[in-house]
């Protein structure tokens, strides 16, 4: 494995050398499954849901930035230290959930580069489904001539995403002052206000980051001393920073540019009907209808770029996570070749069988599904990385602890509350006889114990003993050349 070598002067040379994985990480933050909800989002509820893209890409920061320390401090990403730290049946419900989050996430991605086609080139769904599959073993190709031609391939894309939506932006006029209003003052006003905010939540926030970041930052060749995984996560985190404020800008622009077509009193009554169910496909037409066909076009090019960056970064999760918790010694082509089969299978079933909107439907449950998953990921990465016998005086600051714990339990507090509303409400309007919905009531309490409890496992387990700060503080932990062993290539 060929580590890319940071050079030590002058400063902006170093900074360079460190930057990559951070904005192919951040591509997850923009995936279509992100983009349809943020159009959603602004069509119901204007600007007002923007405080949550602020709350959660911030949140992403914080963790994202926990991620990186880890591999830099370990030299190992997250899944391997699963395997290390649970016993075997916890870690094969660990590896099922980390891989039905990258399922999960990845049919936004696919359903959207099908859109995307379909719209620019008339492609039929289905074909478009496939080609989205094929498209991205030939990216993905491009890991054979080193990790940075990918980094500047998907930097490219990501660009691509965010000129073309603001270009839109800027002719869609939306309020600067209902955009700061919403971006600042938190609000949860109007029907389904919970539900979009945990969709937005889980569509933001994607487990296989947590993984794939990790090891994505073991790509650097490091100096394994205190002050040298020190500098190297300083770096990293402001790379993290830079990567999702553009993330963060672009998921803005999707939700004002509805917000401001939507609330406008002059709407068309055939716009306005589309503002009510926006999908990627009618989206289209809302654009074309209401900004013209140029918009049309630069809609379709933004989630053509998006679903292809996105695909990569979730098929790169995949390897790792079947890497991590298997140990399973697969050529490179074999393993994303499986990964992109599971991955597709979803959304062209979803596609054959209901269409254009039952992809439609299948994107807001995946962006729950990862809202729900999350936590599987959050948890131990936080166990880690505030271990002092992994990470050392490398570990995380009290005041960081505190507010990451914060947030993970109000996560998971918000999933507990939104599950057993849903569930109270369609109790409630369901006619099924008295029988089935008591059995229906017991299944779902079952499954929020069973959710707990494996979380309250997580947390309060108690730790192996692995390497000792002394270790750490002396660079005398493996690195992460030996991983080519196992056949994985970054």
């Amino acid at each position: 494995m060929a580590l890319v070598q940071i050079q030590e002067t002058p400063r902006w040379k170093t900074f360079l050398g460190y930057v990559g994985p951070g904005f192919l990480v951040s591509v997850a933050y923009l995936d279509p499954g992100n983009l349809q909800t943020d159009l959603q989002a602004g069509a119901d509820h204007k600007y007002e849901l923007l405080w949550i893209v602020l709350v959660g890409l911030t949140f992403a920061l914080i963790i994202q930035s926990r991620s990186a320390n880890l591999g830099v401090a370990t030299g190992k990403h997250l899944a391997e230290h699963c395997k290390a730290e649970y016993p075997t049946p916890v870690n094969y419900c660990l590896w099922i959930l980390a891989e039905v989050a990258v399922i999960a996430s990845d049919i936004p991605e696919v359903i959207g580069t099908a859109f995307a086609l379909n719209i620019l080139l008339k492609i039929p769904m289905w074909s478009g489904v496939l080609l989205a599959g094929f498209n991205t073993l030939l990216l993905l190709g491009l890991q054979r001539y080193g990790i940075r031609k990918l980094e500047v391939v998907i930097g490219v894309l990501v660009m691509v995403v965010g000129v073309c939506f603001f270009a839109v932006l800027v002719h869609a006029r939306p309020s600067p002052k209902g955009i700061l209003t919403g971006m600042f003052v938190p609000k949860l006003e109007g029907k389904g206000a919970t539900s979009a905010a945990i969709a937005l939540l889980g569509a933001l926030i994607m487990p296989h980051n947590l993984f794939l970041y990790s090891a994505l930052v073991i790509s650097r060749k490091i100096p394994r001393s205190s002050n040298g995984i020190r500098s190297a996560s300083r770096h990293f985190l402001i790379e993290s920073g830079l990567a999702l404020l553009l993330a963060f800008l672009i998921n803005v622009a999707f939700v004002s540019v509805t917000g401001s077509v939507c609330s406008d009193p002059n709407i068309s009554l055939e716009n306005s009907a589309h503002c009510k169910n926006i999908t990627l496909n009618s989206a289209d037409f809302l654009f074309k209808s209401a900004l013209g066909n140029w918009s049309s076009t630069l809609y379709a090019i933004s989630l053509l770029a998006s679903g292809q960056s996105s695909t990569v970064t979730g098929t790169y999760a995949g390897q790792y996570i079947m890497q991590g918790f298997l140990d399973l010694k697969m050529k490179l082509w074999l393993r994303n070749l499986l990964t992109r089969c599971i991955a597709i299978a979803p959304s062209l079933v979803a596609f054959i069988i209901g269409g254009s909107q039952g992809a439609a439907k299948l994107i807001i449950v995946a962006s729950m599904i990862l809202s729900f998953e999350l936590p599987f990921a959050l948890v131990p990465l936080l166990r880690f990385t505030s271990s002092e016998a992994k990470m050392g005086h490398h570990k995380n600051p009290k005041l960081v602890s505190l507010v990451s714990w914060l947030l993970c339990c109000c996560l998971i507090g918000i999933n507990l509350y939104f599950l057993s509303t849903t569930l109270m409400e369609w109790i409630m309007s369901n006619k099924m006889p008295k029988i089935g919905l008591i059995l229906t009531g017991v299944l779902a309490f079952l499954t929020m114990m069973l959710y707990v409890s494996l979380l309250t496992y997580l947390t309060l387990k108690r730790e192996k003993s692995t390497s000792s700060p002394t270790d750490l503080a002396m660079g005398t932990i493996r690195t992460s050349g030996s991983r080519d062993e196992r056949g994985v290539q970054i």
